[in-house]
Parts: C-alpha cells; structure tokens; sequence
C-alpha cells in the first residue's frame, strides 16, 4: 500500500487527521509529522523523513500538508533521506488537506497506485497537478 504523511504545524491537527483517516480506512498506512521535535507550532525536517521513513514500501508514499512552508520542509526532508529509499517515489501532492487525507487513506487501503491516488485528489487540488 502507498505510504502517507500528514504534515501540519500543528502537531494535533496531524495527529487529528490521522485519527479521521483510521476510521475510514482503518489499514492505511498513515502517519503524523506534525509541530517541531520540541513541541511548538512549526515542521520539522527530521520529524518528517521519520514519517516517510517509517510508511515508505515499494508503492511509495504521498505527502499532504498544511502551509507553503510545509511544503518546503518536505522537500528538503526528501533531499536528505538515505540513498535506499528510491525518491521518485514520493510525491508531495498540494490538496485540501481534510478531504485529501481522508481520499488517499482510502484509496490507499484499497490497493490505489500513487498514480490512482493522484486521480482520485485531482477535484481537490489546490493547484493543477500534471
């Protein structure tokens, strides 16, 4: 199954959406990178590459996230993962993030490529997506 990684800077709406995402697709292997190491509002390099680290398989994993500086950090968090971990298949997918979450976990849990996952975001992407 395809990896997914909630960023947010808050800590508790990641963890939030992770929560909502588990009800709907109970399998679905998602995780929270949200906040800073030391608990305040913000992202974290590292937090996040543990994120990608810990759902990453084969089918890779799709990132969503809150604010345009999230993004940022999850590219440099791609950048700085170990030479194992193929980079071309992961994908930082700029949707709505309730509705995104909640679509990719399912999708995921039924057996979606990234590619399908991708599809089924595109009516809730906030910018166009090739």
């Amino acid at each position: 199954m395809v990896g997914i990684v909630v960023i947010s800077h808050s800590e508790k709406i990641a963890e939030g959406l992770v929560e909502m995402a588990l009800q709907m697709a109970p399998n679905a292997p998602i995780i929270a990178a949200g906040g800073t190491n030391d608990g305040r509002i913000g992202t974290d390099i590292e937090k996040i590459s543990e994120a990608i680290k810990s759902v990453y398989s084969n089918d890779g994993v799709v990132i969503l996230f809150d604010l345009g500086s999230a993004y940022m950090n999850a590219e440099m968090a791609i950048d700085f993962l170990e030479d194992d971990i193929d980079k071309e298949k992961i994908e930082i997918i700029d949707s709505a993030l309730v509705e995104g979450i909640i679509t990719a976990s399912v999708e995921s849990s039924i057996g979606s490529s990234r590619e399908g996952i991708k599809e089924a975001l595109k009516p809730l992407c906030l910018n166009k997506m090739p």
